[in-house]
């Protein structure tokens, strides 16, 4: 794909502005930033715009809306404090923090925690969901607009091992996914006033995968998948309009768009377009497997980090190996690209910046220390990474 048409997707009207990073992976989750003189070599005290203290844990990622940055945590002995807090992104300065008390379940598997939704943000308003079930609206300044205990409005609904999948917006609708072992659904929430504008079941099962917004000439599709099968619903309604039925995709990595077409982890990476309304399989590569993390689409290529740390990388027209490079480590925070390189940390504390291409080229290994888990920002030429106890804005 071609610089302009990068530029295109992200003008699309159901995205921001560029230098936004409203949700998990960036603008319609696609997981790439356009911008320029990224950073390559840095580390806890060099490079640094700044660096900010957490209240507590989580792996949600930061979201960006102009000069600042949402993020969310969770504290205590059970877990159970939540936290909202907003930076100033030129300074680190935290512009608010407010917080609240869970009223779900807060037993989960010891990797995770209750902040590992990643809210996202608008120039209305940051929409905060955390695995306990708690959904919270705040305008930019910190106010609440409003809460919902989704527990109380379903009490059976079941956190189970933890719950990481990520809300996300479209035109005053904010789509709340909620597939778990109990009360399973998807839901459009009115982002005024915080009630319903429809709800619809799903099949009880756990999933940690975030929505994908997909523009079909004036029409708008909702996709979600199960380890079963990819459906499409219609963002208005909440009726389905298609249904992809594919028998093993995995459901911790998201689905992400890449030009014309959807790309699913499924036997691997599985590659889908369009004929007659229809997703048909165009390529499949079990190369591309991604273990924990999603992949990313940049650049008319296609890039996935699988479990043993090698990131591979292929051609998105086809689903053939161009390159595989062997990364030190363990990686369950998705990589993210821009400015012709690719970011990946790994749980050790340590970032990897690949440059990219037809070739591969590691300019930068990075020891900021701490437990990378969540997914990096790129915003206004920084790199902002989460840890257990720290956030990173890296950049000049």
């Amino acid at each position: 794909m071609k610089r302009f048409s990068l530029v295109a997707l992200l003008l699309s009207p159901s995205l921001l502005i560029a230098g936004d990073w409203p949700q998990f992976r960036g603008p319609n989750g696609q997981g790439f930033a356009i911008e320029k003189n990224l950073p390559e070599k840095f580390s806890k005290t060099e490079g640094m715009r700044w660096t900010a203290a957490l209240p507590g844990r989580g792996l949600s990622s930061p979201v960006v809306i102009g000069d600042q940055v949402y993020l969310t945590a969770a504290s205590g002995v059970r877990g159970d404090r939540l936290h909202v807090i907003c930076y100033s992104l030129a300074t680190g300065k935290e512009l608010w923090h407010r917080q609240l008390w869970a009223t779900g379940s807060t037993v989960c598997h010891p990797d995770t925690n209750m902040a590992a939704p990643t809210p996202v943000a608008d120039k209305e308003g940051v929409y905060a969901l955390f695995a306990t079930g708690d959904l919270a609206a705040f305008d930019l300044d910190g106010n609440l607009k409003w809460y919902r205990s989704l527990v109380g409005d379903y009490p059976e609904i079941t956190n189970q091992v933890g719950m990481a999948s990520s809300p996300v917006l479209h035109r005053g609708s904010l789509i709340v996914p909620m597939d778990n072992a109990g009360d399973s659904f998807l839901a459009a929430v009115d982002t005024r006033y915080g009630k319903n504008l429809w709800k619809v079941d799903r099949p009880k099962d756990i999933n940690w995968v975030t929505p994908l917004i997909r523009e079909v000439g004036e029409k708008t599709e909702l996709i979600f998948s199960t380890d079963s099968a990819l459906t499409a619903y219609d963002i208005a309604t909440g009726k389905i309009v298609w249904t992809f039925a594919g028998q093993g995709v995995n459901t911790i990595p998201s689905s992400f768009i890449g030009g014309d077409k959807i790309f699913v982890p499924l036997n691997g990476l599985t590659a889908l377009e369009f004929k007659e309304g229809q997703p048909k399989t165009v390529w499949a590569s079990a190369q591309l497997s991604t273990g924990m993390s999603s992949a990313v689409f940049y650049d008319g290529k296609v890039y996935a980090m699988n479990r043993a740390g090698v990131l591979v990388c292929a051609d998105a027209k086809d689903g053939k190996v161009v390159w595989q490079e062997r990364l030190k480590g363990k990686f369950s925070s998705s990589p993210i690209a821009g400015d012709g390189k690719i970011y990946a940390g790994n749980e050790d504390g340590t970032v990897f910046v690949v440059k990219v291409g037809d070739t591969a080229e590691i300019v930068g290994e990075n020891k900021i220390g701490g437990r990378i888990q969540a997914t990096p920002a790129i915003s206004q030429g920084v790199v902002l990474y989460r840890t257990d106890s720290t956030l990173f804005c890296i950049g000049k």
